[in-house]
């Protein structure tokens, strides 16, 4: 191809238009394994440090994430357009929304006010992206295949307002708390009931959408975490969304087990990465109030986990970066 050609197709397609915005799901997962470290420090001394290595990494994550984004975006709207409009890939701007609920967590303790700021405008955000994606929803009629776990983020993705308050020491918000759990706990049955029953009457789903199977792993995990904000108390069923969160996780770690070896490494994986660490977040806070042996083993085999994966998720996209195959990683 000549160099006018090749200017021409890449004005046509726009800069970085391979660029998928699923992909702020790894500042996602850097941010709830950076909660879980700092829990683990307050609750077993382990190195502060850790989490505000972690954190950073988040921050300049995102950073990277926003301005990559924003390239893609002002050189060529329509491939974003056509992103949203996807029956499936549309659900995944809530990734970038969520990322703005969490950093706030991270942020707090350094500009309470900033961190207020960026929430206040991640809840909104959320908030009107949830009911925009129900609008579309009863607008037409959706086919059962569309129906992947990916569906959960927009609704389900609502649990994530209550997470960063308790940081934001900022009461007056409880009603904007409320919310988010209600609708996010409420929205999790059906949704979680209509992704079933596809995984299990319709064709499988594709190998580079094996990872994202993970994310149903969030209404217990992340349930669980928003009900204790919310509330203020670990009561049965916050021990009862612990429990089922523990019980799926054993169902879908034995459906991924052959992931590495089913298909080649895309950026995708990194849609187990919350959920593995927001699972280890969850495991650290019933650790905190159970003190017990069983307790802490769980809670620290979950950090080790969580902390492992998405080190080595980090480790093999900054590798494909550094190698030029990101355009071939989100292919």
């Amino acid at each position: 191809m000549s160099a006018i050609a090749e200017q021409n197709a890449v004005a046509k397609t726009g800069t970085l238009s391979y660029l998928p915005v699923a992909l702020f799901g790894s500042v996602m997962g850097l941010c709830g394994l950076a909660v879980a470290w700092r829990l683990a420090h307050q609750l077993y001394g382990a190195p502060e440090w850790t989490s505000q290595l972690i954190g950073a990494v988040a921050v300049l994550a995102f950073i990277a994430l926003a301005i990559g984004y924003a390239i893609k975006a002002l050189t060529g709207f329509h491939t974003v357009r056509a992103e949203f409009h996807h029956p499936i890939a549309g659900n995944l701007f809530g990734t970038a929304l969520i990322s703005v609920l969490l950093l706030p967590i991270l942020i707090a303790p350094y500009d309470l006010m900033l961190a207020r700021a960026m929430w206040a405008v991640g809840a909104v955000g959320m908030t009107l992206f949830a009911w925009l994606i129900v609008s579309r929803w009863l607008q037409a009629r959706q086919l059962a295949t569309h129906a992947t776990p990916a569906w959960i983020v927009p609704l389900v993705g609502m649990l994530d307002v209550p997470l960063a308050v308790p940081a934001l020491r900022w009461p007056e918000v409880h009603g904007v708390m409320m919310l988010g759990l209600a609708v996010g706990l409420f929205f999790a049955i059906p949704l979680f009931t209509m992704i079933m029953s596809r995984l299990l009457f319709e064709e499988p789903l594709p190998a580079a959408m094996e990872a994202s199977l993970l994310i149903l792993l969030a209404p217990f995990s992340v349930g669980y975490s928003a009900y204790v904000a919310t509330t203020g108390q670990i009561d049965a069923f916050a021990q009862a969304l612990y429990m089922l969160m523990l019980f799926v996780l054993a169902v879908l770690l034995g459906r991924l087990r052959h992931l590495r070896s089913c298909c080649p490494f895309r950026v995708s994986w990194w849609a187990v990465s919350f959920p593995l660490a927001s699972a280890a977040t969850a495991a650290l806070r019933h650790a905190g109030a159970a003190q017990n042996i069983v307790s802490d083993a769980i809670a620290v085999l979950l950090l080790a986990f969580a902390t492992v994966v998405i080190v080595g998720l980090l480790l093999r996209t900054l590798a494909g970066v550094a190698r030029g195959e990101l355009k071939t990683l989100t292919s």
